[in-house]
């Protein structure tokens, strides 16, 4: 199912539960679609980065080798977050009048830690990466945790809608600022009696402000678009035979569904060998069990199993010999 998928999708997304091999199963997928002669991409975007401790080197906010065919890169939240506030400022400093900067600091300082401004940065680099990616035949992203990725998976939707109301309501007050300045040439009082500009600078700031929207609201929207595209993207949720993962998955899919993007398949990894005896043999028995709640809910979803590996899967060799399950 997984070399299907990345011989058939530009994107995928690995998500699921906190734990499961996320970074594993994507890292492999994306090795597994290089060896094959694509050019990959592999991002991770959750906090706790593992792609650098998985493939033993330093990786960063730009591409870097980690194999023939395969760079990597790791977006991280908080430095997301400086960049997105930084270039937000400074767009603000250009647009706004210089005596009102103080201002701009201060609202920029209190954005920092306003709800949803860490998915808000994060949702927009994703979507920079997406732009900038035309070199690479696959895209794939191992996700932040379940919660933390329904809701940027559901951004896209809202920003760019968010943007547009934005838009419009920039028009109406065009248009309400245009007939304040008619009225003042009419009574001859002057164009520049409700302002403190010139009538030009309030024109280009204006064009600055619409250009600043209008780029934002097509980065939301071609986002958007790119992720309700089954044929071009594609959502897989990995998990692990057990009951917490197996609900939390019944609940992301749902979730994903409701935001339009399509769930690709399930992994379920780490999954014990037959024929054990005594404890593990009990703990297959309960693995059985949980996979019959997972089918019950989403027996229409292409599933794969992948048996747990004898050790730690460190390195390209070791991702490369667990890819062959694939």
């Amino acid at each position: 199912m997984l070399l299907k998928l990345a011989s058939s999708r530009k994107i995928l997304f690995f998500g699921g539960k906190g734990g499961v091999g996320k970074t594993t199963v994507s890292a492999a997928t994306a090795l597994a679609a290089a060896d094959q002669g694509k050019n990959v991409l592999l991002v991770s975007t959750d906090p706790a980065h593992n792609l650098g401790h998985l493939f033993d080197r330093r990786i960063g906010p730009k591409p870097v080798k980690l194999a023939s065919g395969l760079d990597g890169l790791e977006l991280d939240p908080e430095k997301t977050v400086d960049r997105h506030l930084e270039e937000v400022t400074a767009a603000l400093r250009r647009m706004m009048p210089a005596h009102l900067s103080g201002e701009i600091d201060k609202h920029m300082e209190l954005s920092r830690d306003a709800p949803g401004m860490q998915e808000a940065a994060m949702l927009e680099r994703i979507a920079e990466v997406i732009e900038q990616a035309s070199d690479y035949d696959l895209v794939v992203f191992d996700t932040a945790p379940s919660g933390h990725t329904a809701r940027l998976m559901a951004l896209p939707e809202m920003m760019s809608a968010w943007t547009e109301g934005l838009i419009k309501r920039r028009d109406k007050a065009d248009s309400f600022s245009a007939v304040l300045k008619s009225l003042a040439r009419d009574s001859s009082v002057g164009a520049n009696a409700l302002g403190d500009e010139p009538a030009q600078q309030d024109q280009d700031r204006e064009s600055r402000i619409r250009r600043l929207l209008n780029r934002r609201k097509q980065r939301f929207a071609g986002l958007r678009d790119a992720l309700s595209d089954a044929g071009k993207t594609g959502f897989v949720i990995v998990l692990a035979a057990e009951r917490l993962p197996v609900l939390e998955t019944i609940e992301l899919h749902a979730q994903l569904v409701r935001a339009g993007v399509d769930v690709a398949g399930l992994v379920v990894n780490k999954r014990l060998p037959d024929g054990l005896q005594g404890f593990l043999a009990e703990r297959k028995s309960q693995e059985d069990i949980h996979l019959a709640t997972l089918n019950d809910s989403l027996g229409q979803v292409t599933r794969q199993d992948l048996q747990l590996a004898p050790a730690d899967v460190l390195g390209v060799d070791a991702l490369r010999a667990f890819a062959s399950q694939f």
